[in-house]
């Protein structure tokens, strides 16, 4: 059986030394027009220190019209270029595969933060978001494409595509979503225009050796398990992405669709034909034990979001003890910033129920 502390080759880019990612996690700490901040650099460089063989940031915007949460990182400028720069060389330092996450929001972006409707493939009355127009759908493919000539320019060593999750490429998947009639909606090759037209663009601008991967997710915002998995299937066999990363919410659990129970949700996945790409998955990853099984049941490699979050070292701590279980929830505020979070970044770990000790009240006098 593979060991998760096998080096894992890539098509294209330095191989990982581990079979270890970094999750992409949002944290909330850059700075307001999506520069790196010092405290993205710290959470970012301690993981890159504590073993990760692949090293990825949060999402980060591909447009200005495209930030979905204060404090995200950005891609879309050449502002953002020194910090980049300088976060890239600090993690190919430590001999981790070095990620940008590109991203855009969609309907999920904030008005009042964008200053205008967020954008969507089709007009969305819940969000109040608005159709793009043609015109839209390719400055958005071309920046995208950009932003990832940007981030290899900066020195990392490759970028994933942010489509899952119910932000902008998720939504252009999405059947329950996408009501456009033109070449990016309606058949499920239509909805998939705009990723694989994505990965195109890269693949064309950016350097032989520059890694390119794919983040779906299979339920939730009118995903069809089977068109996801014929979506996957195909940017595998397709060998112009390098690692596909499944974020499945909970690794090992059934599929919502209940006529496809038959077995996990990991399952449909893993027997797929892949060529040269590599195939993981996140979602609740937590021990040494959930690890070695994900990667038994046919994994290249795992994802790792929440334990990476308790242990900047995680894939030492797997490596010293294979009985290695996280430190249990809730954990106090100080032990998070001895982690490497920022107090942005705790702050917005209290939206996670359960994770973070309550602040205890001090009675009126």
């Amino acid at each position: 059986m593979t060991s998760l502390f096998d080096p894992l080759t890539l098509t294209r880019g330095p191989a990982m030394k581990n079979r270890f990612m970094l999750a992409p996690l949002t944290n909330l700490q850059s700075e307001k027009d999506g520069r790196l901040s010092d405290e993205e650099f710290h959470w970012l460089t301690m993981r890159a220190k504590g073993g990760f063989g692949l090293t990825m940031t949060c999402a980060a915007s591909a447009q200005a019209s495209g930030r979905a949460w204060p404090g995200q990182l950005g891609a879309h400028d050449d502002t953002m270029l020194p910090g980049l720069t300088r976060l890239a060389a600090a993690i190919r330092a430590e001999d981790s595969h070095s990620v940008v996450q590109i991203h855009h929001g969609g309907m999920r972006c904030p008005a009042d933060m964008l200053g205008h409707a967020p954008l969507c493939p089709s007009d969305n009355e819940e969000t109040g978001a608005r159709a793009m127009t043609l015109d839209e759908v390719k400055r958005c493919r071309d920046d995208f494409v950009a932003a990832a000539v940007r981030c290899e320019k900066a020195g990392f060593d490759g970028v994933e595509l942010h489509g899952a999750h119910g932000y902008l490429i998720c939504e252009f998947l999405s059947a329950e979503i996408n009501h456009r009639t033109d070449a990016y909606g309606g058949s499920p090759e239509n909805r998939a225009r705009l990723l694989n037209e994505m990965v195109d663009g890269i693949r064309a601008e950016c350097g032989k050796d520059f890694s390119l991967g794919v983040r779906l997710s299979p339920e939730r915002f009118g995903m069809n398990l089977m068109e996801i998995r014929d979506l996957a299937g195909a940017l595998m066999i397709g060998s112009k992405i390098d690692y596909l990363d499944m974020s499945l919410w909970e690794v090992f659990k059934q599929p919502m669709e209940e006529d496809r129970q038959e077995k996990s949700l990991l399952g449909w996945f893993t027997d797929l034909p892949r060529g040269n790409t590599r195939l993981g998955a996140a979602g609740k990853l937590l021990t040494a034990a959930d690890c070695h099984r994900a990667m038994a049941e046919g994994l290249d490699f795992v994802v790792i979001g929440r334990a990476a979050i308790l242990h900047h070292d995680f894939p030492r701590k797997v490596a010293a003890d294979e009985a290695f279980e996280p430190i249990e929830r809730p954990v106090s505020v100080d032990y998070l910033i001895g982690e490497g979070l920022s107090p942005a970044f705790v702050q917005y770990m209290r939206t996670w129920k359960g994770f973070v000790e309550e602040e205890e009240t001090v009675p009126a006098e």
